[in-house]
């Protein structure tokens, strides 16, 4: 077979076997053109005409390989090619890491405006880094500003250093190995970002199998997957300059926080690119956001 009937076919066993979608591409022909290209040693450009190329017999061992790895075992094929796309730059991934998918993509490339006047932003500090996809991403698109990126996670921290290296910007991201804002004391930001956990622990035995092949460390964030959300509400304030922002993912807990703090004026973004629970709160509004949150953290913890 050629590389389009290739193509066909290993779209067709992806549909057949109720592969889910969402770490890197969104419909089964483009997992398989990924994954086909991949194993040609081509790179997956929806652009380039490439379907009448032959398949060599030991190409037709690799497309194989890959596919019962994707279809048999659920790995998210980021993982199984060791890379994938964010914010329009090409990232390491590996199974320590979550497979970079976030709508601040979005926030990054237009350079946080409007929220903040780009030029206005000097410090970053990217919170929960993972893969650093966020920290560099920003360094990139916005080549003025200084980012430090934190993880709990050193096995995370070295796929970070090297995606730091692969875009040249370790004199611009410094990343911290620590439990969100430990070792940053002292330390303030025009623009806090951050991707945290953010699933209910009961929630995970119900997702996909390759979300579960995700580092858990970095998916379940304590009985409604709110816990890091409140840490960062309440520490943020501190590390942040006068007119600096807050901009923090919770993807599906957007309604249990809000419900929870009925009078903090979160701004919920829509993305033009799909995606949606990324919020934004000033540094006023997280200061009079700290009693109530304060509060909620200890009750929690009294439970």
């Amino acid at each position: 077979m050629d590389v389009a009937q290739w193509i066909d076919e290993v779209a067709l066993r992806l549909r057949r076997s109720g592969a889910h979608f969402g770490h890197g591409t969104d419909c089964a022909e483009d997992e398989a053109a990924w994954l086909v290209l991949h194993a040609m040693g081509l790179d997956f450009d929806p652009g380039v005409a490439c379907g009448a190329l032959e398949v060599g017999s030991a190409q037709a061992q690799a497309i194989e390989s890959l596919a019962r790895e994707r279809i048999d075992r659920g790995v998210p094929l980021a993982y199984l090619v060791g890379r994938t796309r964010f914010a329009g730059l090409e990232f390491e991934v590996d199974d320590s890491v979550l497979v970079p998918r976030s709508p601040i993509a979005e926030l990054i490339t237009e350079q946080f405006a409007p929220w903040r006047r780009p030029r206005d932003v000097h410090r970053v500090l990217d919170l929960c880094t993972g893969s650093g996809c966020i920290a560099v991403a920003i360094a990139v698109h916005m080549p003025w500003v200084q980012v430090d990126a934190s993880d709990i996670s050193a096995a995370a921290l070295r796929v970070a250093r090297r995606n730091v290296a692969r875009h040249g910007v370790a004199d611009r991201v410094t990343l911290h190995l620590c439990d969100l804002f430990q070792e940053l004391q002292g330390r303030r930001y025009d623009l806090i970002v951050t991707n945290p956990p953010y699933v209910p622990a009961a929630r995970l035995s119900g997702l996909p199998r390759e979300y579960r092949a995700e580092p858990e460390l970095g998916l379940i964030s304590g009985r409604d997957g709110l816990d890091a959300c409140l840490a960062i509400m309440f520490q943020s304030a501190l590390h942040l300059e006068d007119q600096g922002i807050l901009v923090c993912e919770v993807g599906e807990s957007q309604e249990r926080l809000a419900e929870m703090f009925p009078t903090v004026p979160f701004v919920w973004l829509e993305f033009s690119q799909g995606g949606s629970g990324v919020f934004v709160l000033e540094r006023e509004d997280l200061i009079r956001a700290r009693p109530a949150v304060e509060r909620c953290i200890k009750e929690r913890t009294d439970v």
